[in-house]
């Protein structure tokens, strides 16, 4: 497994991460025993990175994750790291009600998470979404309270913007970013990327296949359950999704003609992009995970980045990445 930095001032992490959402949330039912089997799978293949939210079906996904490394092998387990989400608000029928990013929030949801991970500290901690309600400065202020405590290694920022990235790192080290970063997204590189690198923040990158959009494995006929996200994702719907599909038949062919997996491609491209950027594979099952590994072995040289990028230009994309009552949330997107 290659090695990565998060930052100048994070972790040393396996250059893939594995997110652990839909393990429990938002694309459907899940598979827990697969689900555990794959973060087993996962853990021994030398990934180190382990990525949740608290509101990932209202702590279901810490649970799962507590109990994965309950039962991993002790050498597995001591090198494994978590990266936690906070500060969503959901309600009984899980609804979305906002965030919260008061200091005095910030330490509760920390003790809950602590307790269901059931682990004495948590390695990298993060607001979701930046809490308009709240200065950056006092929840990333929070968040150093917890370290210097011994209750969180490293702070991490989700989904902020170049501004806000700044003021938050002139409180206290941001070992890095997390935020969508693929061929289908890369309004980072403008602006917030540029920043991170001149504060040494690294990136943690989730979405790089776009919630399976550019996995090579989404058909035109797909049917969704009422409770996958992508049921109401913009970039899933009519004309959007046929012309996101057409850009992935593009890509297709780059793969094909190099011996690898579309997935493998994209994944791989999020990778060439920088040693300070991680990206986040949603693997759900050991096949998937399987796959995504694989993309450690495809080395893309100049003119293969140029032949991908011909496929799904920048900007290519048909629809916004969340619908527009979440976009309101993205400090980035402001």
């Amino acid at each position: 497994m290659l090695h990565r930095t998060l930052g100048t001032t994070g972790p040393q992490v396996s250059a893939l991460g594995l997110g652990c959402m839909g393990m429990s949330a938002l694309y459907g039912d899940a598979d827990r025993t697969e689900s555990i089997a794959t973060i087993h799978a996962a853990l021994d293949a030398g990934i180190t990175l382990l990525d949740t939210g608290d509101f990932y079906a209202m702590g279901h996904n810490e649970l799962l994750i507590g109990e994965a490394l309950r039962t991993a092998p002790a050498h597995a387990r001591e090198q494994a790291l978590t990266s936690v989400k906070f500060g969503a608000l959901r309600g009984p029928d899980g609804a979305w009600l906002g965030y919260d990013g008061r200091p005095a929030a910030v330490k509760t949801f920390a003790a809950y998470s602590l307790q269901r991970l059931g682990t004495d500290h948590i390695d990298v901690y993060r607001l979701a979404r930046v809490d308009p309600a709240v200065p950056i400065e006092e929840t990333v202020g929070a968040v150093a309270e917890l370290v210097q405590a011994g209750y969180v290694r490293h702070i991490g920022l989700s989904e902020a913007g170049a501004d806000t990235v700044r003021r938050a790192a002139a409180v206290a080290p941001v070992a890095d970013l997390q935020i969508e970063y693929s061929l289908l997204s890369r309004d980072i590189e403008r602006q917030i990327l540029p920043t991170c690198r001149e504060l040494g923040i690294g990136i943690t990158a989730y979405g790089v296949l776009s919630r399976g959009l550019i996995s090579g494995h989404y058909s035109r006929d797909r049917q969704l359950a009422a409770n996958d996200f992508r049921s109401m994702s913009p970039r899933f719907q009519g004309e959007n999704l046929q012309h996101n599909l057409d850009l992935v038949d593009a890509l297709r062919k780059v793969a094909d003609e190099r011996g690898a997996s579309v997935a493998q491609i994209a994944i791989a491209w999020v990778l060439s992009r920088g040693t300070d950027i991680v990206p986040l594979i949603g693997a759900r099952s050991r096949e998937r995970l399987t796959e995504a590994l694989g993309a450690l072995d495809v080395t893309l040289s100049e003119a293969d980045i140029a032949a991908v990028e011909e496929a799904v230009p920048p900007g290519a994309a048909a629809g916004s990445r969340y619908p527009e009552s979440q976009m309101t949330y993205l400090d980035s997107e402001r």
